[in-house]
This record gives structure tokens, sequence and C-alpha cells, in this order.
């Protein structure tokens, strides 16, 4: 018997029907990533023993009669950002490579009470900064679909487990488009939801305004299905929404636009640097909501060619903040300093100089002196203090555009995947990958990335939907009817 390792919604009506057991699955999730891992490199921690004895466990229960979670026995994978009370939580980073924390986040002890098999944590770009899955200090993910290229980032190894057929669901993290790049270059479906719809309580922050953590399945329906068991209020996190959550997988049931009014973001399709390709799928996708009975119609964005800069102020400057507890003394890998040293600067400076230089890789300490001399004296207004100001401005943009549409429509990405080490060696060219999608961290707003369509070489392409805060049901609806009306989320890489 095949067991579906792509399809969730499958999974638990098998599940639920004893069609299948939650040990089968476990186990088909081990031989499964025992055949991919060595060539896609995708964990950073794979948890056999704990897999096995859940699994067994929800076996036990589901026989004796016990009550379930809903997600009893799928097989969920977690970014490596993330708290985990029983696994590392590295950031694939040096600097936290022996790290076990004492608690769970939010999300991850959501998930136990759901009953999922929680299978392991995955590989990102170090500290979620980077859009390769590159700058991980335990090496490289590479994306299912053509091994010689990127996952994106930072959530790849998230996007990669799904694209791989290792699990049918992941969590990953969003700052600047980390679910939405890597979704849509492993031809997968990613959720950013509004700044606050989800805790970030055991996020290990980046970028607190900027920050969310979302789910990655291969459709709306599986993706829904995750959002509707980690969303919710949060008193321990002090930017958590005390709102309702809707029925995400309701909404995403009810696949319809008739009368909607989608905005297509003009200036974006008509953008120098966007590929032909991902032109074109945005194109199509207009096709599709046009025939399906919604109203297209054209948006400007009077400052989306600030979202860019004022993004890689604002990021930079938090995470200077945040990282600035990792000094070896107080947090993260503490190194040993010679006498000269100690002797030269104090063993207190020695030991924070050294610590920091051994813990963080090239691109993270370029974003913290980034930010650092952005906040520095003399500085903070004519850079932080003006960002901010400008953030208002996007959002008033937005709040403009949601005045006259339900949802927007855009690219996620310039191009498909880009090869390995294609950026490496230019800061700037890799973050304009996030062109189009740090508009919607800027605003706190959600957006939503779906498969749609492939190069010529058979690699896949993505767009964008986003929605007013707190409309993720609006963007499930709409994606759920785009993928009713295409096959793109059917797409399997080869094995």
């Amino acid at each position: 018997m095949t067991i579906p390792l792509d399809s969730a919604a499958r999974l638990q009506q098998m599940l639920q029907s004893r069609e299948v057991s939650a040990a089968e699955v476990a186990q088909a999730t081990l031989d499964r990533t025992a055949t991919t891992e060595p060539t896609v490199s995708a964990f950073t921690h794979l948890a056999t023993e704990s897999l096995l004895a859940q699994a067994a466990d929800i076996d036990r229960r589901r026989v004796a009669g016990e009550s379930l979670g809903p997600l009893a026995g799928i097989p969920i994978a977690i970014k490596d950002v993330l708290c985990t009370a029983d696994m590392p939580t590295t950031c694939s980073s040096k600097m936290l490579k022996d790290f076990h924390p004492p608690y769970d986040a939010t999300v991850v002890a959501k998930l136990r009470s759901a009953d999922a098999l929680l299978v392991g944590k995955t590989n990102m770009d170090e500290f979620a900064m980077g859009a390769s899955t590159e700058n991980s200090a335990f090496g490289v993910t590479r994306n299912p679909w053509d091994l010689t290229r990127t996952p994106g980032g930072s959530s790849g190894g998230a996007a990669a487990v799904v694209a791989a057929q290792n699990v049918p669901l992941s969590l990953g993290s969003d700052t600047g488009g980390s679910i939405r790049q890597p979704a849509a270059f492993c031809g997968v479906t990613g959720l950013k939801p509004t700044y606050g719809r989800v805790s970030r309580f055991g996020l290990v922050a980046f970028a607190s305004s900027l920050d969310q953590v979302g789910p990655l399945g291969w459709d709306v329906a599986d993706t829904a299905l995750l959002l509707d068991h980690i969303a919710g209020f949060d008193p321990r996190d002090s930017t958590s929404l005390d709102a309702p959550v809707e029925d995400y997988s309701a909404a995403a049931a009810k696949p319809d636009v008739k009368g909607m009014r989608i905005g297509v973001m003009r200036g974006q399709l008509d953008d120098p640097g966007l590929d032909p390709d991902a032109r074109s799928a945005v194109a199509a996708a207009i096709d599709v909501y046009r025939d399906a009975g919604a109203t297209l119609v054209d948006v400007e964005f009077a400052h989306s060619k600030y979202w860019v800069p004022t993004y890689y102020i604002i990021a930079p400057c938090e995470a200077s903040s945040n990282l600035s507890r990792y000094d070896g003394a107080h947090y993260g890998h503490r190194a040993e300093i010679d006498e000269a040293a100690a002797k030269k600067d104090g063993p207190l400076v020695a030991t924070y100089c050294k610590s920091r230089s051994e813990g963080f890789g090239d691109e993270v300490k370029r974003r913290i002196m980034l930010g650092t001399y952005a906040l520095s004296e003399g500085y903070s207004a004519k850079y932080y203090a003006k960002s901010l100001r400008v953030r208002r401005l996007i959002r008033g943009d937005y709040d403009a555009a949601f005045e006259k549409v339900d949802a927007l429509l855009s690219p996620v990405t310039p191009s498909a995947a880009f090869p390995l080490g294609d950026k490496m060696e230019d800061p700037l060219q890799m973050y304009l990958c996030d062109l189009f999608t740090v508009g919607a961290n800027l605003a706190g707003i959600p957006a939503l990335s779906l498969p749609a369509g492939t190069t010529e070489s058979g690699l896949p392409l993505g767009v964008q939907l986003q929605a007013p805060p707190l409309k993720e049901s609006t963007l499930f609806r709409a994606g759920a009817m785009f993928q009713q009306a295409t096959t793109h989320h059917r797409r399997r890489p080869v094995a």
C-alpha cells in the first residue's frame, strides 16, 4: 500500500478509518527521508526515536478508544528557528549549535496537543537571514526539482521536505518572504499569516516587527488545515492578536471568487527585473480568475519602489538589537580566549569579540553591522526613523488598495529557482529576491504563495495573493478556486 505523504487531508482520512496506522505513516516518513536526504539535505535533526514513540502511542490510544487530536498521526516538520523541548534548536548557526530549549514554542505545543507527529527540524539560512538556504552552518539544502538549484530561503528546508514528499506539512517563518519564496521555488503552497495571527512565543527573533510563523503544504486545503491548529491568541506573545479565529478549512472548501474584486499590481508586472516566465505565470492566473467570475482591476502602489530599501534598514536594525544577546557570556557559543587577547582588550570584551566572530556566519555579521550603523548616534534619525515613516506610507498604499479590492495578485519571485552559488558573492542580488514579498511583511498583512506553472525546463513558478489583515479566509477561498481550475499543485518532482 502506498502511503500518501503528499496529502495531509488524505492521510487524515486513512488514519481515522484505520486504513493505515500512525506507526506505518511514521515508518514511511523515515523510509522516504532515507531516500531523499542524502541528496536534498533538508533536515538539521531527525527525531527518529520520538517519532516512532509518538506513533505507537497514538495507535495504542486509538485501539483503546481514547480521544485523539485532529492531526493524530500526520507527520509535520518544524523549521529550526522554533523552540522544541525534545530537539535541538540551532537556527542553523554555530552560535546555537548545542542549544536545547527547556520549552516548546506555542505553535509546537499546539501541534503536540493535536497529536501531530513531529518528525524533526529543517534547515534554513542562519537566523533566517537569506534567500537560498546556503547561509547555513550545517550545509546547503538542494531543491528536489533540480538538485543544482536552491530551494529558496530562509525556510528552504521546510519547503524542500514537502516537495521531496518526506512530510505533507511543515512550519516555516516569514520575515521578508521566507515562506512564500521557497514555496514558489519548490512548487508548493505557503502562507504568511497576518502579523499577530499566529503566536511568535518560542520563535527565535530575527526582526521582531516582521517575523511571522506559517504553514507549507502541497495545496490550499492542507495549508488551511495546519493554520486551523496554530492560529489564535497567546498571552505569552505581546504582539498576538486577541481576535476570533475563522474556520480556514471551511473557507478552503468553498472555492469561489464570483463577485470578488482582485487587484493586479501592474507596476510589478512591468518591472524589468521580472523574468518573462514569472510574468507569464501571473498573466495566466489573471485569466483563470477572470474566467471564474472575478473582476480584475489594475492597482498602483506609489511607494512600492521603497519596499526593499525600507525593509533592509528596519530588518537589520532589529536583527542588530535581537542578536546582541549572543555574546558568549549570556547566550550562545563561547570561545576560548588566549592570554594575549585577554590582556589587550580585557577578558570580557575579548570573549564577546571572539565568540561572535566564531559563532556568526558572514551574512549575519553583514546584517548586524548594517543595523548597528543605522542605529548609531547621528544616523538613527536619518535611516531608522525615516524608514519607519516610509513603512507607514507603504501600509497606507495597501489600505487604499483594499478599499477598492478584496485581494491583490502579483508575482512571488523575480524568477524560478536559481543555481546554487549564483548569488552568494553579490548580496544585493540576493536581497532583490525579496522584491515582491517584503511589502506584506512591512504592512503586516497575510499573503499566500501558489504553484502557478513551470519554466520550459520544468522549474516551478508561483503567484502571490495578498489580502487585508485577518482575511486569510479570503486567500484560502481564492487560492482553492485557483487550484480547482489548475493542476500546477498536483505536479511532483521526479523521485
